[in-house]
């Protein structure tokens, strides 16, 4: 009686995560003893505000992917036939990678494999041209000028990154800056064009 009770969701959410967890466990304890390494918390700052900014983008760098997966699936529910359920389903794809890129950082640990940053630098180019291809019609109803502007200020940050050593002044503030904007506007662009294909939505079923 009590397992009817328990919605399917939580079974799946469960089950999937459980087993994860056991894979990554069972990789980390053949591959990378200690295995208790896989819960070492974040280091201590050594001030208040370090890595304020850093954590702050990482937050930001997780709404996208969230909110896009999130309307996706609502609007899908509702009107499978929506023109924007593919852009939808893209756009979380893109951000998701986006955020593991940045959590996880892929790009660094690619490198312990020898594939170079600039490499993967590369091939997320290209995913990036092929998205944009994909939905550029659709992109042209939305907010673009937001878009274009935070894509701007990721691909300057981007490369101030891939050619630091060039850089007579040694500071993260040259590449910091432009990426938490770029960021910032990047979340805002995905808040506004999920707020309004839920609105537009609404207003087809009224």
């Amino acid at each position: 009686m009590l397992l009817k009770k328990i919605p399917t969701p939580f079974i799946i959410c469960n089950s999937i995560s459980i087993l994860l967890l056991i894979l990554v466990i069972i990789y980390a304890q053949k591959f990378a003893p200690p295995v208790d390494g896989l819960f070492i918390p974040p280091a201590t700052p050594r001030y208040p505000t370090a890595g304020l900014l850093t954590h702050t983008f990482e937050v930001l760098c997780s709404i996208p992917p969230v909110i896009c997966g999130f309307t996706f699936f609502i609007i899908r529910r509702i009107n499978p036939n929506n023109s924007n359920n593919f852009f939808l389903l893209g756009s979380t794809i893109l951000t998701t990678g986006f955020f593991f890129n940045e959590i996880y950082r892929i790009h660094i640990i690619l490198q312990y494999f020898d594939i170079a940053k600039l490499t993967t630098i590369r091939v997320y180019g290209v995913i990036l041209i092929v998205y944009l291809s994909l939905f550029w019609k659709t992109l042209r109803e939305t907010p673009l000028g937001i878009m274009i502007t935070a894509f701007s200020l990721i691909i300057i940050a981007v490369l101030i990154d891939s050619f630091y050593s060039y850089f007579p002044m040694k500071s993260l503030l040259i590449e910091g800056v432009p990426k938490l904007l770029g960021m910032i506007n990047f979340t805002l662009y995905f808040c506004l064009v999920c707020y309004q294909t839920i609105l537009n939505t609404w207003k087809e079923l009224e």
